[in-house]
């Protein structure tokens, strides 16, 4: 009787996609009892177009824009990478975006751009995104002989709370594993979720106009319809009548099962079970920054708040530790990794094109069944407690 091969624990992989001009390398798991199986970014950090259902926590560094506020964490910036696709057999795919592709030493590049997801049951926005389990899969898979060191290349308005802290435990595992150092370099944006996700690298350094900060929560929007008159609106054009107007409301920190119902005020009791959820992720996100960075949480919570700041400000408030370009930013981690500046290159985990990405907002399994992503939960129209940055309507809108 013959013995089934073994199943992969994160479960079925996409077709093998090698970008043009890209190239493979293996990623062998480090040895030992929680050794994972070789591979990068199965589904990886991509977009899609769909519907999703329910609410979650979500990290974001958010000010209130028109119709969002920001408020949980350091992380953002604008769409980039669709996502990484590992190769067959546990190959991924990268392609060296700095130095030359013949040099022994090596850095590996994780892009996190866009809004930071969980995985895939958390959907997917309309702009780019990462997906922080995913990134955490293929940075557990890296060994010690894998890379020199690791690269967080951010760019990102932040996301989920669960998401973000994914990225950040699994660089947190991979220092203690590897003994490798971690570069956090943001290009443009890490607000919120994306600071939570960043902050326990080795070395921040930030690219020249570049926003850090927003270490911050915040929940809503809930909607409240006073003295409804009529609705008179259809399925293809929903619509309300009121004499006493619509307002909107957010919270920046149950009993009642119509929760956020906005035909009817919202309790005293409501209010402080959710404002008692938003204090235990803000002491969670602030204790988590403070550790990382060195910096008392009494500064964070008293001095710099949910505030984003420019490159240097950071670096002053110890948010960061340099102000670079991309060229100077590669070489200093390729030193704080020990390896010779001028022999050493930086391979980037990339993934299908755009195009691809747009259309293939579904992946194939082994068996062609079709995997859909549906719309992220940051865009599903429930309150959902944010480390975000920005507008989500950028991200949310479907045409």
């Amino acid at each position: 009787m013959s013995t089934p091969p073994p199943q992969d624990p994160y479960g079925p992989r996409p077709p093998e996609h090698v970008p043009p001009g890209a190239t493979t390398h293996r990623f062998q798991a480090a040895p030992g009892p929680e050794a994972r199986r070789p591979g990068g970014f199965r589904r990886g950090f991509g977009f899609g177009l769909g519907a999703s259902l329910g609410a979650t926590l979500v990290l974001g560094a958010a000010a209130v824009l028109g119709a969002v506020a920001l408020a949980v964490g350091l992380t953002a910036g604008a769409a980039g990478l669709a996502g990484a696709v590992s190769g067959g057999d546990g190959d991924a795919v990268t392609e060296t975006v700095w130095g030359e592709p013949t040099a022994t030493g090596r850095l590996l590049a994780v892009p996190v751009t866009g809004t930071i997801l969980g995985g895939e049951g958390d959907g997917a926005t309309f702009g780019a995104a990462t997906y922080g389990y995913e990134v955490a899969r293929a940075i557990d898979a890296l060994g010690p002989e894998d890379a020199d060191g690791l690269v967080l290349e951010m760019n990102t308005p932040g996301g989920t709370i669960h998401g973000s802290r994914a990225i950040a435990d699994a660089v947190d595992r991979y220092r203690e594993r590897t003994g490798h150092q971690v570069t956090a370099f943001v290009q443009g944006l890490s607000a919120s979720g994306g600071m939570y996700a960043m902050a326990g690298a080795d070395d921040v350094v930030l690219d020249h106009g570049s926003l850090v900060g927003s270490i911050g929560i915040i929940s809503g929007p809930f909607s409240r319809y006073r003295d409804v008159t009529g609705i008179p609106g259809s399925l293809l054009e929903p619509g309300v009548t009121t004499e006493g107007g619509i307002t909107q409301e957010y919270l920046s920190r149950g009993t009642g099962k119509d929760f956020g119902n906005p035909y009817r005020d919202m309790t005293a009791e409501e209010r402080a079970v959710w404002d008692a959820m938003l204090d235990r992720e803000y002491a969670a996100f602030v204790s988590w920054v403070s550790q990382a960075r060195g910096i008392p949480e009494e500064t964070i919570t008293g001095q710099l708040g949910a505030h984003l700041y420019d490159a240097q400000t950071a670096v002053d408030n110890g948010l960061a530790d340099a102000v670079l370009g991309s060229h100077e930013a590669y070489i200093r981690a390729a030193e704080r990794a020990g390896t010779d500046p001028a022999d050493t290159r930086v391979d980037r985990v990339v993934g299908p094109s755009a195009w691809e990405s747009l259309l293939g907002a579904s992946a194939e399994d082994d068996q062609g069944a079709v995997l859909e992503r549906g719309r992220s939960v940051v865009c599903a129209g429930g309150p959902v407690v944010l480390a975000f940055h920005g507008d989500l309507a950028a991200v949310c809108q479907q045409g």
